[in-house]
């Protein structure tokens, strides 16, 4: 556990870096023992992993929050999660972990929600959650906020772009101290971070990753909702919305969904006849942390990291600060759509480009 703690929060290892070096080294171990050497050879002098007690810190304050370390392609990891391009490789978990394992819808909305919209989220997570769902969002104010509250009594999962430990916003403090008892708070970053808003593109990923579909309630045309939806569609989630008036800007974003295809989304029983079938959940696991996980087989490759580096620099060459449609920009590339999509959420989640209403793109640095 120490080796991947101290791998993934090593300068410079992210996610698809992390995987590559377990997949070249076998262990997390024999990575970190390597790592001075190919920072060295990428010009890098002096380079040091993350220092021990570092990670010993981090598992000490994981223990004193109560929270479970769950590794990917450990039984306790979620087979939704693992199945998307860049799972996280461990996460902490506080609560109720066999929550994981069930049928999870994603709530998504508008902070500044109206009172429709709460009362719209409340009944769609009670519905689901009565039928058997779980419902997981981002315990963000306004529509998280409303479906979380609203599910508790049946399941709900909270994903947060902070520590596990830390709660964001400071008034849902209690609430999240809540779904630590009796749902369940989870999150990739380290023990004790503050969110930033790098981190909530990230998080978002794995809200849309966890769920079997994402349900947008209100969001305005530019939004972090927007932004799940899109990410759900690549990860080949469904995306359903909730319709709203064109007058309201909160709407906005939905309309938008829907116009492009997204399930039109009138009450929960569209969301459960599209889901089908709730699947038996699988078999309950010993809830003692993981001392010693194993080796996961990575995600599969479609591409070298060289290969996407050079993908990342013709797509950032052809943009501007001016927006571009990404249909042009496809065309521009001569590549396959379904190659270049995945790459324009990526490049989004690292802040590096921008989408925009109407299918348009632009680079922001």
């Amino acid at each position: 556990m120490l080796a991947w703690l101290r791998l993934l929060r090593s300068r410079r290892v992210g996610v698809t870096t992390f995987f590559r070096l377990m997949r070249e080294h076998g262990s997390a171990q024999a990575a970190l023992e390597a790592l001075p050497e190919i920072a060295r050879v990428a010009g890098v002098e002096a380079y040091e992993p993350c220092p021990l007690p570092v990670a010993e810190q981090e598992l000490r304050a994981a223990r004193y929050a109560g929270a479970r370390f769950i590794a990917f392609g450990s039984p306790d990891y979620p087979a939704q999660l693992s199945d998307i391009a860049d799972p996280p490789p461990f996460f902490w978990a506080v609560g109720d972990v066999t929550l994981l394992q069930r049928s999870t819808v994603a709530l998504v909305g508008a902070r500044n929600a109206s009172s429709l919209g709460t009362r719209m989220a409340r009944r769609l997570a009670e519905e689901l959650g009565q039928k058997g769902h779980v419902v997981v969002s981002g315990l963000a104010r306004g529509i998280d906020t409303a479906a979380h509250k609203a599910a508790l009594p049946t399941g709900t999962i909270a994903v947060l772009a902070s520590g596990v430990d830390v709660i964001y916003p400071t008034e849902n403090t209690v609430l999240g101290e809540e779904i630590g008892r009796e749902g369940l708070r989870l999150s990739e970053a380290p023990m004790g971070m503050s969110p930033q808003a790098r981190h909530f593109p990230q998080r978002n990923r794995i809200i849309s990753g966890l769920a079997r579909a994402v349900v947008v309630v209100e969001a305005a045309s530019r939004s972090g909702s927007l932004i799940t939806a899109r990410g759900a569609l690549d990860q080949g989630r469904d995306v359903l919305a909730v319709p709203g008036h064109p007058f309201d800007a909160r709407a906005a974003g939905c309309n938008m969904l829907i116009r492009d295809g997204a399930t039109l989304v009138r009450s929960a029983a569209d969301v459960i006849e599209l889901l089908g079938e709730i699947p038996a959940p699988a078999v309950a696991t010993e809830t003692a942390p993981a001392q010693n996980p194993e080796i996961p087989a990575p995600p599969p490759q479609t591409r070298t990291p060289g290969e996407t580096r050079e993908l990342h620099r013709q797509i950032l060459e052809r943009l501007g600060p001016s927006p571009v449609a990404e249909d042009q920009l496809i065309r521009d590339l001569a590549l396959p759509a379904a190659r270049i999509t995945p790459e324009l959420v990526n490049l989004e989640l690292e802040g590096r480009i921008q989408r925009q209403p109407g299918g348009l793109v632009n680079r922001l640095e």
